[in-house]
């Protein structure tokens, strides 16, 4: 009897392993980590560019598209008394371009204003 049992038996576990399984079910829709509670993963890259001498630029690209990035570049120049432009790149989107080496300043205005996450802010160079 025992052996008809194991037979049995393992005909019934050969039978459920040889099922397909439908996975989709378990597949979710949307992944759960790629925006975490709502914030926008993008990076922004703070970058200073030596000019001639002692003269030096200081770059921000990455700025979400729905920013007003002639404001804030605006915003900039008076508090931080300096020169800047924005300028447009085919690939790159608009880039922000700050005279003097800025890029603290750029980070502290950012998570002060809340632009962004400080963890978003990439500070390139020095």
């Amino acid at each position: 009897e025992r052996d008809k049992i194991r037979k049995s038996e393992i005909g019934k576990i050969k039978n459920k392993s040889n099922r397909n399984m439908n996975i989709n079910k378990f597949v979710q829709a949307s992944d759960p980590f790629a925006i975490e509670s709502g914030k926008d993963n993008s990076k922004i890259h703070v970058r200073v560019q030596q000019r001639n001498g002692r003269k030096c630029i200081t770059t921000v690209q990455g700025l979400a598209s729905d920013l007003d990035i002639q404001r804030i570049t605006r915003a900039l120049k008076k508090t931080f008394k300096c020169n800047g432009s924005v300028t447009i790149d085919e690939e790159l989107g608009e880039i922000m371009q700050l005279s003097g080496d800025q890029r603290t300043n750029v980070r502290e205005f950012f998570v002060d204003q809340e632009v962004c996450h400080e963890d978003q802010i990439v500070i390139h160079g020095g």
